[in-house]
């Protein structure tokens, strides 16, 4: 039988949100708030943790934004949860002097466990949702910053900047993991005008990133502001970390992936609902594949979507 969760190319069913689900977490300057967005039916629904960037915007980076890719996913079977991570424009004024301001990277880790360890508080608080959870089916994805959180989820490593030692900050519960636009090498590439404001960026070692993941990069998101190797930057998740990973390069997409932070958000410089559209089946393809060994749905999505005379983006794995 198809049903959304196994074809992320059917009808989709309309879709909750609860937000804030409030989840308080000792030593957290402010409590970690959360959005939930499910399909109104199905039971043993998957999970996928989002991590929303830094971006310009007072709100996107933040539980409310992202609605392109929350809105079809949940569309599509999958429950999403959005923290606002300290990082967040909307906390600024709260916590500009708590410790590990203003990156707060360890933070926005630390947030994606709390939410897993409060898992059954979350299904219970938000409305339609108890019972409807497969905790054994938990994903991740991240954009921008995001990306670089979700590595450190995924098992790369960071060399601390205060303590100068190796971190791992890997959670073994999430089985596959989506990095969008992320961050890529340090090292003598990290030779940008921004470099030196955001040395952290530039201290993570992919090597021990095991999780599987889907990488995806714009061939047009040139982040000069970091590095002068261009585009290829966004790739080096890929590069540089073990088997097994995918590659996914779309095709004219800037640092926006056509606008995947919010609807009509005007940062967005490479404006494509299709582009979005297409990024949102693709991932939610791979990540039930991965979540279901054995289910066709990657292979379905991309023989649709990467095929033919128009096509998204060109795959590559190992």
């Amino acid at each position: 039988m198809t049903t959304p969760a196994t074809d992320p190319q059917a009808r989709p069913v309309p879709v909750l949100s609860f937000s804030p689900v409030i989840l308080s977490v000792p030593g957290r300057p402010v409590d970690l708030q959360v959005r939930v967005s499910a399909p109104a039916t199905g039971t043993n629904l998957p999970v996928i943790l989002l991590s929303h960037g830094h971006g310009p915007s007072n709100n996107l980076s933040s539980l409310n934004g992202y609605a392109p890719l929350a809105n079809l996913w949940a569309a599509h079977g999958f429950i999403v949860i959005q923290p606002t991570h300290l990082t967040s424009r909307t906390l600024s004024h709260l916590v500009a002097d708590a410790p590990g301001a203003p990156d707060f990277w360890r933070s926005r880790a630390e947030d994606m466990t709390h939410i897993l360890d409060q898992l059954d508080m979350i299904e219970r608080t938000a409305p339609q949702l108890a019972g409807r959870i497969d905790p054994t089916k938990i994903a991740l994805a991240g954009h921008s910053l995001g990306g670089f959180t979700a590595a450190l989820l995924l098992g790369a490593g960071l060399t601390d900047p205060d303590t100068g030692k190796l971190v791992h900050l890997a959670e073994p519960r999430i089985k596959a993991g989506v990095l969008l636009a992320a961050p890529g090498r340090g090292g003598e590439a990290f030779n940008g005008p921004m470099a030196q404001q955001w040395p952290i960026i530039g201290a993570v070692d992919f090597s021990t990133m095991t999780t599987p993941a889907l990488i995806v990069a714009g061939d047009k998101d040139d982040p000069r502001h970091f590095t002068d190797m261009g585009p290829d930057w966004h790739t080096d998740p890929y590069t540089l970390a073990p088997a097994p990973k995918t590659l996914l390069t779309l095709f004219d997409a800037e640092h926006g992936l056509g606008g995947i932070a919010g609807y009509d958000a005007a940062e967005t410089t490479d404006e494509n609902p299709q582009r979005v559209t297409a990024l949102a089946h693709l991932t939610a393809s791979y990540l039930h594949t991965h979540l279901h060994p054995g289910a066709p749905t990657w292979q379905t999505a991309c023989e649709a979507l990467l095929t033919g005379p128009d096509p998204a983006g060109r795959t590559e794995s190992k």
